[in-house]
Protein backbone atom coordinates (compact mmCIF):
# COMPACT_ATOMS: atom_id res chain seq x y z
CA UNK A 1 0.00 0.00 0.00
CA UNK A 2 1.15 3.24 -1.14
CA UNK A 3 1.51 6.35 1.70
CA UNK A 4 1.48 9.83 0.36
CA UNK A 5 3.59 12.45 2.97
CA UNK A 6 2.91 15.36 1.55
CA UNK A 7 5.06 18.44 1.77
CA UNK A 8 4.83 18.70 5.56
CA UNK A 9 5.04 14.88 5.86
CA UNK A 10 8.36 14.87 3.32
CA UNK A 11 9.68 17.64 5.19
CA UNK A 12 9.02 16.12 8.67
CA UNK A 13 10.51 12.73 7.40
CA UNK A 14 14.03 14.35 5.64
CA UNK A 15 14.73 16.74 9.19
CA UNK A 16 14.25 12.99 11.17
CA UNK A 17 16.93 11.63 8.01
CA UNK A 18 19.29 14.52 8.92
CA UNK A 19 19.38 14.53 12.18
CA UNK A 20 19.76 10.60 12.05
CA UNK A 21 22.80 11.36 10.00
CA UNK A 22 24.71 13.78 13.10
CA UNK A 23 22.93 16.94 12.79
CA UNK A 24 20.86 18.26 15.68
CA UNK A 25 16.66 18.80 15.07
CA UNK A 26 16.11 22.06 14.45
CA UNK A 27 14.62 22.67 17.73
CA UNK A 28 14.94 26.94 18.06
CA UNK A 29 11.87 28.50 18.37
CA UNK A 30 12.85 31.17 15.89
CA UNK A 31 13.74 30.62 12.08
CA UNK A 32 17.19 31.11 10.60
CA UNK A 33 19.14 34.82 10.38
CA UNK A 34 16.78 36.56 7.13
CA UNK A 35 16.18 39.71 6.27
CA UNK A 36 14.17 41.96 8.58
CA UNK A 37 11.50 42.46 7.39
CA UNK A 38 10.66 46.00 8.89
CA UNK A 39 14.15 46.91 7.40
CA UNK A 40 16.09 44.37 4.74
CA UNK A 41 19.05 45.92 5.26
CA UNK A 42 19.68 44.49 8.43
CA UNK A 43 18.59 41.11 9.79
CA UNK A 44 16.43 39.15 12.12
CA UNK A 45 17.84 36.84 14.14
CA UNK A 46 16.34 35.09 17.00
CA UNK A 47 13.96 38.07 17.43
CA UNK A 48 15.99 40.80 17.30
CA UNK A 49 16.91 43.29 14.75
CA UNK A 50 21.00 42.53 14.02
CA UNK A 51 24.05 43.68 12.06
CA UNK A 52 26.83 41.66 11.91
CA UNK A 53 29.70 42.41 13.15
CA UNK A 54 33.30 40.13 12.79
CA UNK A 55 37.34 40.73 12.94
CA UNK A 56 37.71 36.69 12.64
CA UNK A 57 40.19 34.14 11.11
CA UNK A 58 41.06 33.82 7.68
CA UNK A 59 38.37 31.02 7.10
CA UNK A 60 39.67 27.65 8.11
CA UNK A 61 38.46 27.30 11.31
CA UNK A 62 36.44 23.65 10.06
CA UNK A 63 38.95 22.40 7.26
CA UNK A 64 42.55 22.98 8.77
CA UNK A 65 42.38 20.22 11.62
CA UNK A 66 44.85 21.44 13.44
CA UNK A 67 42.95 24.89 14.77
CA UNK A 68 41.16 24.81 18.31
CA UNK A 69 37.75 25.83 16.70
CA UNK A 70 36.30 25.93 20.19
CA UNK A 71 38.64 28.36 21.52
CA UNK A 72 38.46 30.46 18.83
CA UNK A 73 34.78 30.74 19.12
CA UNK A 74 34.26 31.17 22.89
CA UNK A 75 36.95 34.46 21.97
CA UNK A 76 34.92 35.90 19.47
CA UNK A 77 32.03 35.69 21.37
CA UNK A 78 33.98 37.04 24.44
CA UNK A 79 34.92 40.15 22.92
CA UNK A 80 31.31 40.69 21.39
CA UNK A 81 31.73 39.61 18.10
CA UNK A 82 28.57 37.86 16.39
CA UNK A 83 30.06 36.78 12.55
CA UNK A 84 32.16 34.75 11.42
CA UNK A 85 32.81 33.22 7.75
CA UNK A 86 34.47 29.05 6.90
CA UNK A 87 35.17 27.84 3.90
CA UNK A 88 33.40 24.82 2.68
CA UNK A 89 36.43 23.16 1.52
CA UNK A 90 36.32 23.12 -2.61
CA UNK A 91 38.94 25.47 -1.72
CA UNK A 92 42.81 25.58 0.17
CA UNK A 93 45.82 27.56 0.16
CA UNK A 94 49.38 26.32 0.54
CA UNK A 95 51.13 27.11 3.75
CA UNK A 96 53.24 30.49 4.26
CA UNK A 97 52.94 31.08 0.36
CA UNK A 98 49.53 31.95 -0.58
CA UNK A 99 49.01 36.01 -0.24
CA UNK A 100 51.93 36.45 1.67
CA UNK A 101 50.11 34.22 5.18
CA UNK A 102 52.75 33.06 6.99
CA UNK A 103 50.49 31.52 9.34
CA UNK A 104 47.21 30.59 7.47
CA UNK A 105 44.57 28.77 8.47
CA UNK A 106 43.23 28.50 5.67
CA UNK A 107 46.63 26.64 4.22
CA UNK A 108 46.70 23.53 6.91
CA UNK A 109 50.00 21.72 7.19
CA UNK A 110 50.72 18.53 5.62
CA UNK A 111 48.07 15.97 5.87
CA UNK A 112 46.05 18.25 8.36
CA UNK A 113 43.32 19.22 5.69
CA UNK A 114 40.29 17.72 6.46
CA UNK A 115 37.77 18.03 3.16
CA UNK A 116 34.39 17.26 2.84
CA UNK A 117 36.06 13.87 0.49
CA UNK A 118 37.44 10.59 1.82
CA UNK A 119 40.62 10.02 0.86
CA UNK A 120 41.51 7.30 -1.67
CA UNK A 121 44.69 4.56 -0.90
CA UNK A 122 46.26 6.21 -3.71
CA UNK A 123 49.39 8.13 -2.64
CA UNK A 124 50.26 11.65 -4.32
CA UNK A 125 48.01 14.77 -3.17
CA UNK A 126 50.25 17.83 -3.50
CA UNK A 127 49.20 19.05 0.00
CA UNK A 128 50.22 15.80 1.93
CA UNK A 129 48.55 12.53 2.40
CA UNK A 130 46.63 10.20 -0.68
CA UNK A 131 44.08 11.61 -3.41
CA UNK A 132 40.69 12.52 -2.83
CA UNK A 133 37.85 10.34 -3.84
CA UNK A 134 35.05 12.84 -4.98
CA UNK A 135 32.93 10.31 -4.77
CA UNK A 136 32.66 9.30 -1.12
CA UNK A 137 31.96 11.71 1.94
CA UNK A 138 34.21 12.46 4.44
CA UNK A 139 32.16 11.95 8.04
CA UNK A 140 34.98 12.91 9.76
CA UNK A 141 34.76 16.48 8.10
CA UNK A 142 30.83 16.41 8.21
CA UNK A 143 31.45 15.66 12.18
CA UNK A 144 33.29 18.59 12.41
CA UNK A 145 31.43 20.82 10.20
CA UNK A 146 28.33 20.46 11.96
CA UNK A 147 29.70 20.38 15.53
CA UNK A 148 31.38 23.62 14.33
CA UNK A 149 28.37 25.47 13.71
CA UNK A 150 26.49 23.97 16.94
CA UNK A 151 29.22 25.89 18.73
CA UNK A 152 28.55 28.67 16.95
CA UNK A 153 25.08 28.64 17.35
CA UNK A 154 25.38 28.12 21.19
CA UNK A 155 26.76 31.96 21.19
CA UNK A 156 24.52 33.29 18.67
CA UNK A 157 27.16 33.70 16.15
CA UNK A 158 26.34 33.59 12.49
CA UNK A 159 28.11 31.51 10.03
CA UNK A 160 29.07 32.65 6.39
CA UNK A 161 29.62 29.30 4.63
CA UNK A 162 31.54 30.56 1.38
CA UNK A 163 30.83 27.09 -0.61
CA UNK A 164 33.41 28.48 -3.20
CA UNK A 165 36.03 30.27 -4.09
CA UNK A 166 38.21 31.78 -7.34
CA UNK A 167 41.64 29.83 -7.75
CA UNK A 168 43.90 32.90 -8.24
CA UNK A 169 46.82 30.97 -10.11
CA UNK A 170 49.38 28.08 -10.08
CA UNK A 171 49.68 28.48 -6.58
CA UNK A 172 46.39 27.65 -5.57
CA UNK A 173 45.68 25.13 -8.44
CA UNK A 174 48.26 22.76 -7.24
CA UNK A 175 46.13 21.89 -4.54
CA UNK A 176 42.70 21.77 -5.40
CA UNK A 177 41.20 19.01 -4.85
CA UNK A 178 39.25 19.65 -8.40
CA UNK A 179 42.98 19.29 -10.02
CA UNK A 180 42.86 15.87 -11.87
CA UNK A 181 45.77 15.41 -9.88
CA UNK A 182 44.71 15.32 -6.94
CA UNK A 183 41.89 12.74 -7.01
CA UNK A 184 41.27 9.45 -8.15
CA UNK A 185 38.00 10.84 -10.27
CA UNK A 186 39.61 11.66 -13.66
CA UNK A 187 37.98 15.35 -13.13
CA UNK A 188 38.45 17.02 -16.69
CA UNK A 189 39.23 20.61 -16.34
CA UNK A 190 42.68 21.76 -17.08
CA UNK A 191 42.32 25.46 -17.05
CA UNK A 192 42.05 26.56 -13.21
CA UNK A 193 39.84 29.80 -14.98
CA UNK A 194 37.60 27.43 -15.91
CA UNK A 195 36.84 25.36 -12.66
CA UNK A 196 33.93 28.13 -11.20
CA UNK A 197 32.13 28.13 -14.86
CA UNK A 198 29.48 25.68 -16.47
CA UNK A 199 32.71 24.27 -18.51
CA UNK A 200 34.59 22.53 -16.49
CA UNK A 201 33.55 19.02 -17.58
CA UNK A 202 32.81 16.33 -15.08
CA UNK A 203 33.47 18.45 -12.30
CA UNK A 204 30.16 20.04 -11.92
CA UNK A 205 28.51 17.30 -11.01
CA UNK A 206 30.88 17.16 -8.06
CA UNK A 207 30.37 20.29 -7.61
CA UNK A 208 26.51 19.71 -7.52
CA UNK A 209 26.83 17.32 -4.67
CA UNK A 210 29.06 18.92 -2.70
CA UNK A 211 27.00 22.12 -2.29
CA UNK A 212 23.67 19.88 -2.07
CA UNK A 213 25.75 17.87 0.88
CA UNK A 214 26.43 21.56 2.91
CA UNK A 215 23.22 22.61 2.58
CA UNK A 216 21.95 19.52 3.98
CA UNK A 217 24.17 19.07 6.29
CA UNK A 218 23.56 22.50 7.80
CA UNK A 219 19.87 22.81 7.54
CA UNK A 220 19.27 22.06 11.18
CA UNK A 221 20.81 25.13 12.16
CA UNK A 222 19.60 28.87 12.37
CA UNK A 223 23.16 30.90 12.50
CA UNK A 224 24.45 29.79 8.84
CA UNK A 225 24.21 32.07 5.07
CA UNK A 226 25.52 30.40 2.32
CA UNK A 227 27.63 32.47 -0.13
CA UNK A 228 27.82 31.01 -3.85
CA UNK A 229 31.58 32.12 -3.98
CA UNK A 230 34.32 33.83 -2.44
CA UNK A 231 35.72 36.65 -5.13
CA UNK A 232 33.84 35.41 -8.85
CA UNK A 233 35.66 38.37 -10.33
CA UNK A 234 39.50 37.21 -9.75
CA UNK A 235 39.59 33.98 -12.40
CA UNK A 236 38.04 36.17 -15.13
CA UNK A 237 37.71 39.82 -14.29
CA UNK A 238 35.95 42.33 -16.37
CA UNK A 239 37.03 46.19 -16.05
CA UNK A 240 33.81 48.02 -15.21
CA UNK A 241 35.09 50.96 -13.47
CA UNK A 242 38.18 52.36 -11.43
CA UNK A 243 38.37 54.09 -8.49
CA UNK A 244 40.66 56.90 -9.05
CA UNK A 245 39.91 58.10 -12.69
CA UNK A 246 42.63 60.67 -13.03
CA UNK A 247 45.54 58.70 -12.78
CA UNK A 248 47.49 57.25 -15.96
CA UNK A 249 47.14 54.29 -17.88
CA UNK A 250 48.41 51.46 -17.77
CA UNK A 251 48.03 51.97 -13.76
CA UNK A 252 44.45 53.20 -13.99
CA UNK A 253 42.93 50.06 -15.23
CA UNK A 254 44.93 47.21 -13.09
CA UNK A 255 44.48 45.77 -9.43
CA UNK A 256 44.34 47.71 -7.00
CA UNK A 257 42.64 50.49 -8.46
CA UNK A 258 40.23 48.64 -10.96
CA UNK A 259 36.71 47.69 -10.15
CA UNK A 260 36.60 44.22 -12.23
CA UNK A 261 32.72 42.21 -12.06
CA UNK A 262 32.27 38.41 -12.71
CA UNK A 263 32.12 37.98 -16.50
CA UNK A 264 28.98 36.09 -18.53
CA UNK A 265 30.02 32.52 -17.36
CA UNK A 266 30.96 32.96 -13.94
CA UNK A 267 27.10 34.75 -13.54
CA UNK A 268 25.83 31.31 -15.17
CA UNK A 269 27.62 29.34 -12.89
CA UNK A 270 26.92 31.55 -9.65
CA UNK A 271 23.04 30.58 -10.63
CA UNK A 272 23.45 27.05 -11.21
CA UNK A 273 25.33 26.86 -7.51
CA UNK A 274 21.95 29.17 -6.28
CA UNK A 275 19.72 27.04 -7.79
CA UNK A 276 21.08 24.12 -6.24
CA UNK A 277 21.00 25.17 -3.08
CA UNK A 278 17.32 26.82 -3.40
CA UNK A 279 15.91 23.29 -4.62
CA UNK A 280 17.95 21.66 -2.33
CA UNK A 281 16.17 23.65 1.11
CA UNK A 282 12.76 23.29 -1.26
CA UNK A 283 12.63 19.53 0.23
CA UNK A 284 14.18 20.60 3.97
CA UNK A 285 12.18 22.84 6.60
CA UNK A 286 14.71 25.57 6.82
CA UNK A 287 15.81 28.34 4.02
CA UNK A 288 18.59 30.29 4.58
CA UNK A 289 20.03 33.25 3.23
CA UNK A 290 22.55 33.50 0.28
CA UNK A 291 24.81 36.06 -0.40
CA UNK A 292 26.58 37.02 -3.50
CA UNK A 293 29.80 38.29 -3.64
CA UNK A 294 30.12 41.06 -6.30
CA UNK A 295 33.07 42.97 -6.37
CA UNK A 296 35.77 44.94 -4.97
CA UNK A 297 35.78 48.75 -3.91
CA UNK A 298 31.84 49.74 -5.02
CA UNK A 299 29.46 49.31 -7.95
CA UNK A 300 26.05 49.75 -9.16
CA UNK A 301 24.88 46.43 -9.19
CA UNK A 302 24.14 45.58 -12.66
CA UNK A 303 23.09 41.70 -12.57
CA UNK A 304 22.10 40.39 -9.19
CA UNK A 305 20.42 36.67 -8.86
CA UNK A 306 16.93 36.47 -8.31
CA UNK A 307 17.87 34.07 -4.90
CA UNK A 308 20.75 36.65 -3.29
CA UNK A 309 19.53 38.10 -0.45
CA UNK A 310 22.79 40.07 0.40
CA UNK A 311 24.97 41.71 -1.97
CA UNK A 312 28.71 41.33 -0.28
CA UNK A 313 32.03 43.47 -1.51
CA UNK A 314 35.38 43.48 -0.29
CA UNK A 315 37.32 46.16 0.11
CA UNK A 316 34.10 48.63 0.13
CA UNK A 317 33.84 51.79 0.27
CA UNK A 318 31.02 53.18 1.86
CA UNK A 319 29.38 53.69 -1.42
CA UNK A 320 28.95 50.46 -1.96
CA UNK A 321 26.29 50.64 0.70
CA UNK A 322 24.79 53.95 -1.17
CA UNK A 323 24.79 53.15 -4.41
CA UNK A 324 23.11 50.22 -3.62
CA UNK A 325 20.59 50.84 -1.02
CA UNK A 326 17.87 50.95 -3.25
CA UNK A 327 17.83 46.78 -3.90
CA UNK A 328 16.38 46.67 -0.25
CA UNK A 329 18.84 43.77 0.15
CA UNK A 330 21.72 43.95 3.29
CA UNK A 331 24.65 44.87 1.87
CA UNK A 332 27.92 43.46 3.20
CA UNK A 333 31.55 44.59 3.51
CA UNK A 334 32.86 40.76 3.73
CA UNK A 335 36.37 41.19 3.72
CA UNK A 336 39.19 43.45 4.61
CA UNK A 337 42.67 43.32 6.15
CA UNK A 338 45.39 43.86 3.81
CA UNK A 339 46.51 47.71 4.43
CA UNK A 340 49.10 47.09 6.74
CA UNK A 341 48.72 46.24 11.31
CA UNK A 342 47.14 49.03 12.30
CA UNK A 343 44.08 48.77 13.66
CA UNK A 344 42.86 51.57 13.46
CA UNK A 345 42.04 51.70 9.30
CA UNK A 346 39.92 48.65 10.18
CA UNK A 347 37.75 50.68 12.96
CA UNK A 348 36.81 53.52 10.13
CA UNK A 349 36.74 50.99 7.88
CA UNK A 350 33.76 49.73 9.82
CA UNK A 351 32.20 53.09 11.42
CA UNK A 352 31.93 54.46 7.79
CA UNK A 353 30.38 51.59 5.97
CA UNK A 354 27.71 50.30 8.40
CA UNK A 355 26.92 54.12 9.01
CA UNK A 356 26.17 54.23 5.24
CA UNK A 357 23.73 52.24 5.86
CA UNK A 358 25.47 48.55 5.42
CA UNK A 359 24.52 45.25 7.21
CA UNK A 360 27.60 43.52 7.83
CA UNK A 361 31.27 44.38 8.31
CA UNK A 362 33.91 41.40 8.51
CA UNK A 363 37.73 41.83 8.82
CA UNK A 364 40.27 39.54 8.46
CA UNK A 365 42.30 38.85 12.13
CA UNK A 366 45.77 37.50 11.57
CA UNK A 367 46.23 37.61 15.32
CA UNK A 368 44.27 34.23 14.90
CA UNK A 369 46.73 31.04 14.34
CA UNK A 370 46.86 27.79 15.14
CA UNK A 371 48.04 27.70 18.66
CA UNK A 372 46.74 31.14 18.94
CA UNK A 373 42.56 30.64 18.93
CA UNK A 374 42.44 32.62 21.49
CA UNK A 375 43.46 35.82 18.91
CA UNK A 376 46.83 36.23 20.55
CA UNK A 377 49.23 35.74 17.38
CA UNK A 378 51.16 39.46 17.83
CA UNK A 379 53.91 38.59 15.46
CA UNK A 380 53.34 39.83 12.20
CA UNK A 381 51.86 37.28 9.89
CA UNK A 382 50.18 38.23 6.86
CA UNK A 383 49.25 42.02 4.37
CA UNK A 384 46.99 42.81 7.95
CA UNK A 385 46.47 42.82 11.94
CA UNK A 386 44.01 42.09 14.35
CA UNK A 387 43.69 42.39 17.76
CA UNK A 388 41.82 42.17 21.13
CA UNK A 389 41.81 45.78 20.69
CA UNK A 390 39.99 45.69 17.48
CA UNK A 391 37.34 43.22 18.33
CA UNK A 392 36.71 44.85 21.55
CA UNK A 393 36.50 48.35 19.56
CA UNK A 394 34.49 46.89 17.03
CA UNK A 395 31.78 45.61 19.68
CA UNK A 396 31.53 49.39 20.54
CA UNK A 397 30.25 49.96 17.11
CA UNK A 398 27.79 46.97 17.91
CA UNK A 399 26.63 48.06 20.97
CA UNK A 400 25.87 51.98 19.48
CA UNK A 401 23.37 50.58 17.20
CA UNK A 402 21.81 48.56 19.33
CA UNK A 403 20.85 51.72 21.32
CA UNK A 404 19.07 53.03 18.65
CA UNK A 405 15.10 51.66 17.22
CA UNK A 406 17.71 49.47 14.11
CA UNK A 407 15.02 48.92 12.06
CA UNK A 408 14.18 52.78 11.76
CA UNK A 409 17.29 53.88 10.28
CA UNK A 410 17.96 55.01 7.09
CA UNK A 411 21.31 56.76 5.57
CA UNK A 412 20.28 60.43 5.87
CA UNK A 413 22.14 62.74 3.66
CA UNK A 414 20.28 66.07 4.59
CA UNK A 415 20.90 66.46 8.53
CA UNK A 416 24.52 67.48 8.47
CA UNK A 417 24.83 70.84 6.34
CA UNK A 418 28.29 70.96 7.00
CA UNK A 419 31.44 69.29 8.91
CA UNK A 420 34.49 71.66 9.04
CA UNK A 421 37.38 69.53 8.34
CA UNK A 422 35.51 65.81 8.16
CA UNK A 423 33.64 63.51 6.54
CA UNK A 424 30.12 62.59 8.53
CA UNK A 425 28.10 59.20 7.98
CA UNK A 426 23.94 59.57 9.04
CA UNK A 427 21.90 57.13 9.60
CA UNK A 428 18.73 58.74 11.27
CA UNK A 429 14.93 58.05 11.90
CA UNK A 430 14.25 61.84 11.05
CA UNK A 431 12.93 63.90 13.64
CA UNK A 432 13.63 61.39 16.34
CA UNK A 433 16.94 59.58 16.60
CA UNK A 434 20.41 60.71 14.69
CA UNK A 435 23.46 57.99 14.64
CA UNK A 436 26.32 60.33 13.35
CA UNK A 437 30.03 58.91 12.80
CA UNK A 438 32.50 61.65 12.05
CA UNK A 439 35.52 60.71 10.45
CA UNK A 440 39.01 62.81 11.14
CA UNK A 441 40.14 64.50 13.44
CA UNK A 442 38.48 67.67 16.08
CA UNK A 443 37.64 69.61 17.51
CA UNK A 444 35.21 70.77 14.71
CA UNK A 445 31.86 72.41 14.28
CA UNK A 446 28.94 70.75 12.67
CA UNK A 447 26.45 72.30 11.55
CA UNK A 448 23.01 70.11 11.38
CA UNK A 449 19.44 70.84 9.74
CA UNK A 450 16.98 69.87 12.83
CA UNK A 451 13.03 70.01 13.08
CA UNK A 452 11.59 71.61 16.33
CA UNK A 453 12.53 69.73 19.46
CA UNK A 454 14.22 69.17 22.73
CA UNK A 455 17.18 67.32 21.69
CA UNK A 456 19.92 65.10 23.83
CA UNK A 457 23.66 65.18 22.26
CA UNK A 458 26.10 62.29 23.38
CA UNK A 459 29.85 62.60 21.83
CA UNK A 460 31.16 58.47 22.37
CA UNK A 461 34.97 58.13 21.87
CA UNK A 462 34.86 55.29 19.45
CA UNK A 463 37.95 53.47 21.21
CA UNK A 464 37.18 53.07 24.30
CA UNK A 465 33.13 53.86 24.19
CA UNK A 466 33.70 56.50 26.70
CA UNK A 467 30.39 59.39 26.78
CA UNK A 468 33.28 62.13 25.91
CA UNK A 469 30.49 64.99 26.60
CA UNK A 470 27.10 64.70 27.24
CA UNK A 471 25.02 68.27 25.74
CA UNK A 472 21.23 69.12 25.58
CA UNK A 473 19.00 71.82 23.87
CA UNK A 474 15.61 73.38 23.14
CA UNK A 475 15.37 73.97 19.03
CA UNK A 476 12.67 75.94 17.37
CA UNK A 477 13.87 74.57 13.68
CA UNK A 478 16.81 74.85 11.03
CA UNK A 479 20.42 74.96 11.57
CA UNK A 480 22.11 73.88 15.09
CA UNK A 481 25.73 74.21 15.36
CA UNK A 482 27.44 71.94 17.14
CA UNK A 483 31.41 72.27 18.66
CA UNK A 484 32.61 69.10 19.19
CA UNK A 485 35.44 67.64 21.82
CA UNK A 486 38.57 66.71 21.12
CA UNK A 487 38.80 63.30 19.19
CA UNK A 488 41.44 61.59 16.79
CA UNK A 489 40.28 59.23 14.14
CA UNK A 490 36.50 59.26 14.54
CA UNK A 491 33.82 60.62 17.25
CA UNK A 492 30.19 59.30 17.07
CA UNK A 493 27.14 61.06 17.91
CA UNK A 494 23.62 59.94 19.62
CA UNK A 495 21.61 62.56 18.81
CA UNK A 496 18.15 62.25 19.87
CA UNK A 497 14.84 64.25 19.88
CA UNK A 498 13.28 63.56 23.81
Amino acid sequence: MAISLGKAGLALLLLVLVSLGGAPLFSQTFEPIRLHPKNPHYFLFRGKPTVLITSGEHYGSVLNADFDYKKYLVTLAADGMNFTRIFGGSYVEVPATSFGIKRNTLAPQPGKFLAPWMRSDVGGYAGGGNKFDLSKWNPEYFARYREFLGEAAKFGTVVEISLFSSTYGDVQWTVSPFHSANNVNGTEVSDWKQVTTLANGNVLKFQEQYVRKLVREANGFDNVIFEIQNEPWSDQPVLSSVVNPYLPKPGRDNYPNSVDLAGEASIAWQGKVAEWIASEEALLPNKHLIAQNYCNFYFPVRTLLPQAGIVNFHYAYPQAALDNYGLEKAIGYDETGFLGREDQIYLRQAWNFILSGGGTFDGLDYSFSVGHEDGGDTEANGPGGGSATLRRQLAILQRFLQGFSLTELRPDRNVVKHAAGISARVLSNPGREYAIYLDGSGPTELTLELPKGHYSVEWINVANGAVLRNESFAHSCGSRVLTSPKFNDGVALRVVNQ
